[in-house]
């Protein structure tokens, strides 16, 4: 324990592990007699065990044009079960609240009328799209899967950093996190009692099932990919296989007659619902880029016929807006009738001529982020930026206030991170993940937890460097002791794909390379590739 823990610095930021510089807390008892036993040679033989579990899946991501596995700390992130149960309410109210917005805004707009939120914000959005004005989901649903990002800190607790409702990915990795996480640290799972995360594929078929068009007695579910080249492909050839469903292409798909029909190598057969990948540009090139090669001609005329279900609907990419995202807790308030359980960051809208004055002299102070940025891309942390990126963000600012927030530095709450051979604080966010099956919104009981490998470092997006942690939700549910005993699916290297869908054989050349530029355009997962193996394609 000594020699790992030894010098664990008291730092800023409020410790998950730690209290009063050398207290554990209680939740993080076991892992902490568990971890602190090993000698640094072990537990780095263990995160090297983790690296090649990754590795070995073909899950990898890209620094400075070299493929390395995706990181897995060695330490859990734990929350037990009194704060989840604070946690997880917070989401599915956000979830809810995003749900009646996405209704309103794409319908009669009440929350405009009533002054609650400013029409142009709602217009100006980059994912606000008129063609999906009228088209009523089957069962109401717009966001079937949510990924709303929370951070906490020592002087607020838990707040909502942003919200991902157009097409939030990570999930692959809570999964493969904890298959990994199984195998290499059995007598934790065999002491704790860790809530599961292996139902979530059930969960998401039953929500994508009871999204199906009236009618459909034995929904037909289909994964829509870009493709290979995809940077989230991983993960969309893992959910297909666990849920069962075919992994399809746009190519592999085609309208008729307002319905949407599969290529088989047994005939066409009718699709009801499409969890599609791709980003609403792309899903059919009659209604938007008519250059895309990744989506279906005519799939939007299907959606408004009410004859297939996309899911995450078109056009939730409203509720991604980081502008729109402090307008939610009165939204909570408008459409809910209830107080926000999870707060937002405090924000300042730069539209308002008072918050940008505030913010242009307070610049070097805060961080500053556009509306519509995803990976840590774009961001300028005030205190880290030299005089000329302050004055280039100032112009920026100026030019464009509709395109940028401006938040204060959060202290992103930190959790023992294995560098070289000690254990040192690095801060971390987490993104649960929610299902809304139109009767119940279900939160995954664990989520993504993301740390910033480097010391210091308060960005911990994957593209920028950062890496992941399994993240146990404890509660009364006892864990299965054994790896032998775990499903199926999780200590499988070698399952089948699912059965093929009829493919073009030999694309020509220029196809190919032009799908693979709108392949990687597309990417929901900016900064990891992965890419299919001989024996699986890519669980």
């Amino acid at each position: 324990m000594a020699d790992l823990f030894d010098g664990y610095p008291d730092g800023t930021a409020w410790d998950e592990m730690f209290e009063d510089g050398s207290q554990v807390r209680k939740p993080y008892r076991h892992v902490h007699d568990t971890v602190g036993a090993l000698d640094a040679e072990e537990l780095r033989r263990r995160a090297d065990t983790l690296a090649r579990s990754y590795l070995n899946q073909g899950v990898t991501f890209d620094v400075g044009g070299v493929e390395r596995p995706f990181p897995l700390d060695a330490v859990p992130r734990v929350i037990d079960a009194a704060e989840w149960d604070h946690l997880a309410p917070g989401i599915a109210q956000r979830v809810r609240a995003l749900e009646a917005l996405l209704d309103d805004i794409y319908n009669d707009q009440r929350a405009v009328t009533d002054g609650v939120i400013p029409r142009r914000l709602i217009v100006s959005s980059a994912h606000f799209h008129r063609a999906a004005r009228g088209i009523q989901p089957a069962n109401g649903v717009r966001v079937h899967v949510a990924g709303i990002d929370v951070v906490r800190d020592a002087a607020t607790g838990w707040r909502v950093l942003e919200d991902n409702a157009r097409v939030p990915s990570g999930v692959s990795y809570v999964l493969s996190n904890r298959r990994a996480m199984a195998q290499t640290f059995p007598e934790l799972f065999a002491r704790m009692r860790i809530n599961q995360v292996a139902d979530y594929p059930r969960r998401l078929l039953a929500a994508l099932s009871a999204a199906a068009p009236a009618g459909a007695e034995d929904p037909v579910v289909v994964v829509l990919t870009p493709g290979v080249y995809n940077s989230a492909y991983f993960e969309h050839s893992l959910l297909a296989r666990l849920m069962g469903v075919e992994l399809v292409e746009g190519r592999d798909l085609y309208c008729a007659g307002d319905k949407v029909y599969m290529r088989t190598t047994g005939g066409r057969r009718r699709v009801d619902v499409i969890y599609r990948r791709i980003d609403d540009d792309f899903v059919d090139p009659v209604t938007f880029r008519p250059d895309s090669m990744l989506g279906v001609p005519g799939l939007m005329g299907a959606a408004r016929a009410g004859s297939v279900t996309i899911a995450n609907a078109v056009g939730t990419g409203v509720a991604d807006d980081k502008l729109v995202y402090t307008y939610i807790p009165d939204l909570i308030r408008y459409y809910l009738g209830e107080e926000v359980l999870l707060p937002n960051v405090d924000t300042w809208r730069l539209e308002e001529p008072e918050a940008l004055a505030e913010v242009l002299d307070r610049l070097e102070e805060l961080v500053v982020k556009p509306v519509d940025g995803s990976g840590g891309k774009g961001i300028l942390i005030g205190p880290d930026a030299d005089a000329a990126e302050l004055d280039a963000a100032r112009r920026q600012l100026q030019a464009d206030p509709r395109g940028w927030i401006a938040q204060p530095v959060v202290q992103l709450s930190t959790v023992p991170t294995l560098a070289s051979d000690a254990l040192r604080p690095r801060h971390v966010d987490l993104r649960p993940f929610a299902v809304n099956d139109g009767t119940d919104v279900w939160v995954l009981p664990g989520g993504l937890t993301r740390v910033a490998l480097a010391e210091g470092q308060l960005v911990v997006n994957s593209s920028q460097g950062g890496g992941s942690k399994d993240t146990w939700v404890l509660g009364e549910q006892r864990p299965l002791a054994r790896t032998s005993d775990l499903p199926e699916w999780t200590r499988s290297d070698s399952q089948p794909a699912p059965p093929g869908v009829a493919r073009d054989a030999n694309p020509t050349d220029g196809f190919l390379t032009a799908q693979a530029r709108q392949q990687q355009q597309t990417s929901d997962a900016p900064g990891v590739r992965s890419f299919p193996l001989a024996t699986e394609v890519g669980g």
